[in-house]
């Protein structure tokens, strides 16, 4: 039996506070098949930061010229510097058979998904409204208007749901990841990514 398998692109998003971060980086510590993506940024590296591994770190020019050349899977701006996918380093790790990890909001995904039909996206959601509400109060990592904005946002983001492949309710952390695994699992063994060919061996007669 010969077996070729194209890479899996994984699309994980969700509002803030469901989780969906812990997810991932549990799902990679487990799956060494599994690799996050490299995003690029115009922001300046951080101490520690190794350009290549944490993200490809750009001058404004270069990733305008990115951009006007259509390099992009998706791009924002997040606090006044520039984020984006970049296309093809993604679609030479896919062709290799390596699986990439996206964490991107649903307007990242939308565009994502438009540019490979293939994808295989994920909408991480919480149990309840109100236990988003008690997630982000409890976490402490932001003020009270912060948290506000973060609910407000997160009933259009769930709106979204409906665009993704599966939607996953993350209200056991380690029965999400189980079944998160059994996406990834049974999304492996499609066709459209793995096709054995079984070998037919002939019989030759005797005499």
């Amino acid at each position: 039996m010969t077996e070729k398998r194209r890479g899996m692109l994984i699309i994980i998003s969700g509002p803030s506070g469901t989780g969906k971060g812990t997810l991932c980086e549990r799902l990679i510590r487990q799956d060494g098949h599994i690799a996050f993506s490299v995003s690029a940024t115009t922001r300046p590296a951080r101490e520690g930061e190794m350009d290549g591994v944490h993200y490809h770190f750009l001058t404004d020019e270069a990733f305008n010229q990115l951009l006007e050349a259509g390099a992009f899977l998706e791009h924002a701006t997040v606090h006044d510097h520039r984020y984006g996918t970049l296309r093809a380093p993604v679609e030479e790790a896919l062709e290799a058979g390596q699986d990439i990890l996206l964490d991107v909001d649903s307007q990242g995904a939308a565009s994502v998904m438009d540019k490979l039909k293939e994808a295989v996206s994920i909408f991480i959601l919480p149990p309840s409204y109100q236990a988003l509400k008690q997630r982000l109060h409890t976490r402490n990592t932001d003020d009270a208007k912060e948290i506000e904005k973060r609910l407000f946002n997160a009933r259009g983001e769930m709106i979204k749901c409906q665009d993704y492949c599966y939607a996953l309710i993350n209200d056991d952390l380690d029965i999400a990841l189980s079944r998160l695994q059994c996406i990834i699992t049974a999304e492996r063994h499609r066709t459209i990514r793995y096709l054995p060919e079984i070998v037919v061996e002939t019989m030759k007669a005797n005499g």
